[in-house]
């Protein structure tokens, strides 16, 4: 496959997935973008529109595109105002699937954050079991961390995050949605690698924007322009 028929929808200005049209109406599929995955994945996407047919999935999937509806107030004139924050969101889905048991593997540089969210998911009807980053206290020298790339300096005892003890511990605990808060990049990649509970994100790291990494994008041509790198055409808007 070439680089042009690559999937690239972020690379799209048409929305064809997603048109303007009435529902009685058909999406129009003759002018696709030559990087549209409709146009060269139509074999996988039949593929993965079939696993909705399992019950299960497709009942989550409902109940997700309920929860998807239920975050916008619908205002005269076709406007909408977006209504619920993602706490309760969270909240409001895990109802919805009737969920009991939740469990909430979080960093521990977050701990005031996790023990927040802990008692408002508490006081809202849910168990909630959760796991700190450093879990096992294990030496990070253990992984080939020299003793110059401590954190806290080389004289000092430092935990290696455990995000695989995270997950295994949240399976052992057959938590009905497993909720992760404030890993960093590539330990939340090994927690989804190895979490077999149903998963969601609460917040991401980024110490730097408060835990928003979309800050960095909403100033990318000012605060941040230097990611862009020198002499980058600028994209144009995708609506």
């Amino acid at each position: 496959m070439t680089a042009k028929s690559s999937p690239n929808c972020a690379l799209c200005v048409k929305g064809d997935c997603h048109p303007p049209i009435k529902a009685n109406e058909t999406p129009p599929k003759d002018k696709l973008p030559a990087f549209c995955p409709m146009r060269h994945k139509t074999e996988v996407i039949e593929k993965a529109v079939a696993e909705y047919d399992n019950p299960e999935v497709k009942e989550f999937a409902r109940q997700a595109s309920k929860q998807e509806f239920e975050g916008y107030e619908q205002l005269p004139g076709g406007l909408r105002k977006p209504k619920n924050p993602r706490i309760l969101e969270l909240i409001q889905f895990a109802h919805k699937c009737d969920y009991k048991k939740l469990g909430l593997a979080f960093c521990v540089g977050l701990q005031n954050e996790a023990r927040t969210l802990t008692e408002i998911l508490g006081n809202n009807g849910f168990e909630v079991v959760s796991v700190c980053c450093k879990v096992g206290a294990i030496a990070k020298e253990s992984i080939g961390i020299k003793p110059e790339e401590k954190i806290g300096g080389a004289e000092n005892w430092e935990s290696m995050c455990n995000p695989i003890a995270q997950a295994e511990i949240l399976n052992s605990e057959k938590v009905d949605l497993a909720v992760m808060l404030g890993l960093c990049v590539g330990h939340d990649t090994l927690f989804i690698r190895y979490c077999q509970r149903p998963m969601t994100v609460i917040a991401v790291k980024d110490r730097v924007t408060s835990h928003n990494p979309l800050a960095t994008l909403y100033t990318s041509s000012t605060y941040y322009a230097y990611l862009m790198g020198k002499g980058k055409k600028k994209l144009p808007p995708p609506f």
